[in-house]
């Protein structure tokens, strides 16, 4: 059953918050990354990128999974918080510009690599099974399909109507709007559970990422004749 369910965008703080909820009790906590690195995972997500939401067995999809955040399944926050009516809603935030930036040398550029990247060059079997899905949340956020980054102002603009969103769909009694570097106080007080005597995770992913797609360059490189 799912307890957590993450509504934030990537880039807010997600990688952290897994390990935080992790340590909770609350895992495993269901991220990107695991996508990224399980082709059965990739597969679950890319068999809903065209059907409809309310045809999709939400509680199938996320067996095995206490808790979620970051893209795909923040995509689906709402789908996710009808179907476990019992979860509590936790939306990360932070500064939007700052977001954008962080997406732009990031994710943006990783799947702008990847979907004009040539026929011959070796791309992640689990990125290329999800791109039909990307596509789908690039468009419906963006306005764009994954192959093109949007501007910065259409960036913030498709950020803050989410979180616009979010705010104005959730009861205050389930949701938690988390800005990056509150600490444990009020994630364990929105959880009920005791605050963990340990700092509050802190992890760079941005250098994970960056190096994940030299990895990916390098790859593809080897492949080409």
């Amino acid at each position: 059953m799912v307890d957590v369910i993450g509504a934030g965008f990537p880039r807010t703080g997600t990688t952290s918050m897994k390990a935080a909820l992790e340590r909770l009790g609350l895992g495993p906590c269901h991220h990107m990354s695991e996508v990224l690195e399980s082709s059965s995972l990739a597969d679950r997500w890319a068999a809903i990128a065209s059907t409809p939401a309310g045809e999709v067995d939400w509680v199938r999809l996320m067996e095995g999974w206490r808790s979620g955040v970051d893209w795909p399944l923040s995509f689906f926050w709402r789908e996710l918080a009808d179907a476990f009516p019992d979860a509590r809603i936790l939306l990360t935030v932070r500064d939007p510009y700052r977001w954008y930036a962080s997406m732009r040398a990031t994710i943006f550029e990783a799947i702008r690599e990847s979907v004009r990247a040539p026929d011959d060059q070796l791309l992640p079997e689990e990125l290329t099974t999800i791109l039909p899905l990307l596509d789908r949340m690039w468009n419906a956020h963006f306005g764009v399909g994954p192959g093109e980054v949007p501007d910065e102002a259409t960036a913030v603009a498709a950020f803050e109507r989410h979180t616009a969103r979010v705010r104005a769909e959730v009861p205050a009694d389930r949701l938690l709007v988390y800005r990056v570097g509150q600490g444990w106080e009020p994630l364990c007080g929105f959880l009920g559970v005791d605050v963990p005597d340990e700092p509050f995770p802190r992890l760079n992913d941005t250098e994970a990422m960056l190096a994940k797609q030299e990895e990916w360059r390098r790859d593809a490189s080897i492949g080409r004749p």
